[in-house]
């Protein structure tokens, strides 16, 4: 134990020295809370209190009443820049049918494929479907007849979602980003430490020492675990800190990362930087430059976000529950909302990581008694 601590001193004053590769891997930890407040924060805004849209209508005259709610709304004819490029054509006998109860015609002109503007179409075609519904009750209601004998049934809901579990969706956001750090804050370190030694002609030198595989797989094992928990510890202060700051309550729920969370988070993501740690140091010796360890990591690393975005959006949860790295998600997401921790699919997914964290360590401990690994043959 000794000689595989003297190993991961090493590793971590090595990985100290190199400052630069250091943040490269932190920079996510710390800037992604950051960035993620600010993009709710403008969202919230744009939903708490939109812009006026400023459209173009067209024949504004054959339908005063409508083009002035329209305008209560905020969505008003306008003119210059501002003006997004929607068009409301308002048909000739939009009066004429209206004053005969019949269907009277407008038209949205609009390019549905283009992104900018859908919010908008959307916006503008709702405002005027609850239009036609108030124009459609006030008809029955001239002719002597109730509007609620258009509507048969009448649905009564009761949420009994809490205000944290309403914002359970926000932290299952964050969740995937906190499991998602650990493998970004190992994946410098990892690759330094296996296809940058053997490129700087130090693997071959260090394992001349009296030191046996076993001990150095195991060194850098625990050095690039311990970089794996330093991202996860930062992102997780950093969003307890920072997600205080956005108006959760504008939107009806509330986001706490209470102290509870941030320890389940951090004995749950202790076996999986365990797993990111090995998994990257495997794939990093098997790549003959250190260039070619990033291009495979960079394709390895899509196995856990896959795993992470189909746990966040519920896809295939009855076999997924099991599994490394979407298994834990899903009891981190079910112990945010306030539900049960399901303790056996935790137990079974955090054994199942552990099994092959350990098989990859192995499989590194016998690939390294090879020539052509040691010297990237």
């Amino acid at each position: 134990m000794k000689t595989i601590f003297a190993m991961v001193r090493k590793e971590l004053i090595d990985a100290a020295r190199d400052k630069r590769s250091v943040m490269a891997g932190l920079y996510y930890a710390i800037g992604t809370p950051l960035l993620m407040c600010g993009m709710f924060m403008v969202l919230i805004g744009q939903l708490s209190s939109p812009e006026d849209l400023k459209i173009t209508i067209e024949k504004a005259d054959n339908a005063p009443d409508l083009v002035r709610y329209l305008d209560n709304n905020g969505i008003a004819h306008g003119e210059g820049e501002d003006v997004k490029d929607i068009t409301l054509r308002i048909s000739d006998d939009y009066a004429k049918d209206m004053s005969q109860a019949k269907a009277a015609e407008v038209f949205v002109i609009a390019d549905q494929s283009n992104e900018k503007l859908q919010q908008s179409i959307r916006r503008l075609e709702k405002r005027l479907q609850l239009y036609s519904l108030e124009m459609g009750s006030l008809r029955l209601i001239a002719r002597g007849i109730n509007p609620q004998v258009a509507a048969p049934i009448k649905v009564t809901v009761y949420d009994q979602a809490t205000s944290d579990s309403k914002g359970g969706f926000i932290l299952g956001i964050a969740i995937f980003t906190m499991i998602y750090s650990v493998f970004i804050s190992a994946m410098n370190l990892a690759i330094d430490t296996s296809a940058g030694e053997r490129e700087r002609d130090s693997l071959a030198l260090l394992l001349s020492h009296p030191i046996t595989t076993r001990q150095l797989v195991w060194g850098k094992v625990i050095a690039v675990t311990c970089f794996a928990m330093l991202g996860l510890i930062l992102i997780m202060l950093i969003s307890k800190v920072a997600y205080t700051f956005v108006p959760w309550h504008e939107l009806g729920f509330s986001v706490n990362i209470s102290m509870d969370f941030i320890g389940l988070m951090f004995a749950i993501g202790a076996p999986v930087a365990l797993l990111a740690a090995t998994l990257q140091l495997f794939v990093s010796f098997m790549a003959k430059t250190f260039k070619e360890a990033q291009s495979y990591l960079t394709m390895v690393l899509f196995v856990p976000i896959a795993l992470s975005m189909a746990a966040s959006y519920n896809i295939a949860p009855d076999m997924l529950q099991w599994l490394p790295v979407s298994g834990q998600q899903q009891a981190l997401m079910a112990f945010i909302k306030g539900q049960a921790l399901p303790v056996t699919q935790l137990v079974v997914s955090t054994v199942a990581t552990l099994v092959i964290a350990l098989g990859l360590a192995f499989g590194m401990e016998k690939s390294l008694k090879s020539e052509k690994v040691v010297f990237g043959l």
